[in-house]
């Protein structure tokens, strides 16, 4: 399909989803409390295939299915991404076995998933975590240290968690494992985070994790990491996309209808062009966020500094339209329930996770040399 526009049918699915969440997610959401997992809702989205879905579909289906999840309801977009994010290693790089005991579980929404990545001094840099994984001479290994600021935690039924096999290796030296949350020494506490939904630390005391719980190969979890994050980097950005869509809406509906010095806040050409402004902004972010995904789907090589420029734009727009959405409405935007107060603490923090805007503005330069590199001189 064309890159930069959407098929009839696609656009009626994304109609569908909103409707959706609409009628059925948003009231769930509504019901569950900040901070902690809302089962019911992470098994509505089970129970309406959304969470099949993930895994059946494209990079642009799931950025289209993100976004429009977003435009509606927010806590159901973000309950279904980490389901994603914490199943995707398995769907993709786990064993007939673990397929077979987890996929079926995650994809109805009885097992809530985590992608353990994070820790207290690894964030963005990945590739510098410090979490151990200690032969026990038996083929298996004990994890010791602390994964931080791991959505789902410490709530998650299981976890893919990214341990250090390899001392001194970098990258290189990273494993990853599927460790479910009942294994011994494995305990964590919630974060009072700004965000809604659930967000804690893992510690590992000695949890014992062998060949059985490996998703893909021993020291070569950088790969299952980058795999993962490449395929959402673009859907953040689609998230993204969705929240600065539904701030444009209320921005649009509220300054036609405010009177304002005689007329509308609409007449005034300020707001007019600032209006605009937003939608336009919104606009390239939704056309490089479907490009991406697009390279992704079709196996472009290109897809890491695709990926990077996509989340690296939306977010930034994002935050941009949100905020002048709430200076638009004025100090009713500011007041507790409201639409642009919850966009206004949801939009910052996908400008840190899955790599920072600093981190994507260096992958992006990265690839640009090494093309540069690689090309001839004219």
């Amino acid at each position: 399909m064309p890159a930069f526009s959407l098929e009839p049918e696609q656009i009626t699915w994304c109609a569908e989803l909103r409707g959706l969440a609409a009628d059925r997610l948003k009231p769930l959401a509504d019901k569950g409390e900040p901070g902690r997992v809302n089962r019911p809702l992470v098994a509505a989205l089970g129970e309406l295939g959304l969470i099949a879905r993930l895994f059946d579909a494209g990079a642009l289906d799931l950025c289209l299915l993100r976004e429009s999840l977003a435009r509606t309801c927010t806590e159901a977009e973000t309950a279904l991404a980490l389901q994603g994010l914490g199943g995707h290693p398995v769907a993709a790089f786990g064993t007939p076995a673990q397929r077979a005991r987890w996929l079926p579980a995650i994809t109805a929404g009885r097992a809530v998933a985590a992608f353990a990545l994070s820790e207290p001094g690894a964030g963005s840099d990945a590739a510098a975590l410090a979490l151990e994984a200690v032969p026990d001479g038996r083929g298996g290994w004990h994890l010791h240290g602390e994964k931080q600021w791991i959505s789902n935690a410490p709530e998650a039924d299981f976890a893919t968690v990214f341990a250090r096999t390899t001392p001194g290796a970098g990258s290189r030296g990273v494993t990853a494992f599927l460790v479910p949350a009942d294994r011994p020494g494995l305990d964590g506490e919630p974060l009072d985070m700004l965000a809604p939904h659930a967000l804690g630390t893992l510690t590992f005391d000695g949890v014992p994790v062998g060949p059985e719980d490996l998703l893909g190969a021993p020291d070569r979890g950088f790969r299952v990491a980058m795999n993962t994050l490449n395929l959402f980097r673009p859907s953040v950005g689609a998230f993204a996309v969705g929240m600065a869509q539904a701030a444009l809406d209320a921005a649009l509906a509220h300054t036609a209808d405010r009177p304002a010095f005689g007329g509308h806040l609409a007449d005034l050409q300020a707001v007019a062009h600032r209006i605009a402004e937003m939608a336009t902004r919104t606009e390239a972010a939704r056309l490089l966020v479907y490009a991406a995904a697009t390279a992704y789907d079709e196996g472009d090589p290109d897809v890491p500094r695709r990926s990077a420029m996509a989340k690296l734009l939306a977010t930034e727009t994002a935050q941009y339209v949100v905020d002048s959405a709430v200076q638009l409405h004025g100090a009713r935007a500011l007041q507790r329930g409201h639409l642009l107060e919850h966009l206004y603490r949801e939009v910052r923090a996908p400008r840190i996770y899955e790599g920072a805007t600093e981190v994507q503005r260096t992958i992006i330069a990265k690839e640009l040399y090494a093309r540069h590199r690689e090309e001839p001189s004219p």
